[in-house]
């Protein structure tokens, strides 16, 4: 992922306007902002699941995982749920059962079906992670009041439905 450091500053965007006079000079500077806010924040959950051994793709199976009312899930189901490829999936879920964090089981009613089920080391782990995690995320959000959040969230939701005027 690359990060964006330097934001451009409302001067340097009135400048594209020369060159590009359809520019939404606002436009542009929120976007590079919510980016580099983003960025910021995913490489900070990095960090933080870096010094608990994990990296986000295997530390969100493992929550995903312990969701479950069996603590159990197709490959395939993970992989959707997290958005990616199957072949990632299979990655993760590799090193993941290398450690001993997941099992690969069969499906109890058709054997060419693979299941995957968080361990009681897996469930160790999350209990090691979690309560850092949720301090953390915590320590981080107090910054905001309650409306605050709820604006956050309620903006991010409508710019996420509009996702498609970028393709």
């Amino acid at each position: 992922m690359l990060l964006l450091k330097d934001l451009p500053s409302t001067n340097s965007l009135l400048k594209l306007v020369a060159r590009y006079p359809d520019a939404d000079v606002n436009a542009i500077q929120e976007f590079a902002t919510i980016l580099s806010v983003t960025s910021d924040l995913s490489v900070a959950l990095d960090k933080l699941l870096n010094d608990h051994g994990l990296m986000q793709g295997r530390w969100w199976i493992l929550v995903l995982l312990l969701r479950e009312d069996n603590l159990t899930s197709s490959p395939s189901a993970l992989a959707e749920k997290i958005g990616v490829t199957k072949a990632t999936m299979t990655g993760f879920i590799d090193g993941l059962q290398r450690e001993g964090l997941v099992s690969r089981l069969t499906h109890d009613e058709d054997g060419r079906k693979l299941q995957i089920k968080l361990t009681s080391l897996g469930e160790e782990k999350l209990d090691e992670v979690v309560p850092d995690y949720y301090r953390k995320v915590g320590a981080l959000m107090s910054v905001l009041t309650e409306a605050q959040r709820a604006t956050i969230i309620e903006t991010m939701k409508i710019l996420g439905t509009n996702i498609d005027a970028m393709k």
